[in-house]
């Protein structure tokens, strides 16, 4: 299994990001897939999760109406379309999923928030 982020970068306040996460290695439309990010000097938290038919989501009440996580099972790629970013949307982001009960995580992408 192979998760791997992209989209990260440097945006002002109030901009846009979308993220992607192309997965390989399993049968990508029968999981549910996640975002989650960390912030410096903070634990790692969940932000968005979809299911495996792209029917059902539900957010972190923090991006609620911000972040919207979609899914192309026909590309095996997992979107989060971030926008009215904050500062405090400053993190790295990390793709997740279980398969068979085993952990996956992406290598991150930063996004950083800043004017």
């Amino acid at each position: 299994v192979q998760l791997v982020e992209s989209g990260g970068g440097l945006v002002q306040p109030g901009g846009s990001l979308t993220l992607s996460c192309s997965a390989s290695g399993f049968t990508f439309s029968t999981w549910a897939m996640y975002w989650y990010r960390q912030a410096p000097g903070k634990e790692r938290e969940w932000v968005a999760r979809i299911s495996n038919a792209g029917t059902t989501t539900a957010y972190q009440d923090s991006v609620k109406g911000r972040f919207t996580i979609s899914r192309d099972n026909a590309k095996n790629t997992v979107y989060l379309q971030m926008n009215s970013l904050k500062p405090e949307d400053t993190a790295v982001y990390y793709c997740y999923t279980v398969v068979r009960g085993t952990d996956y995580w992406g290598q991150g992408t930063q996004v950083t928030v800043s004017s």
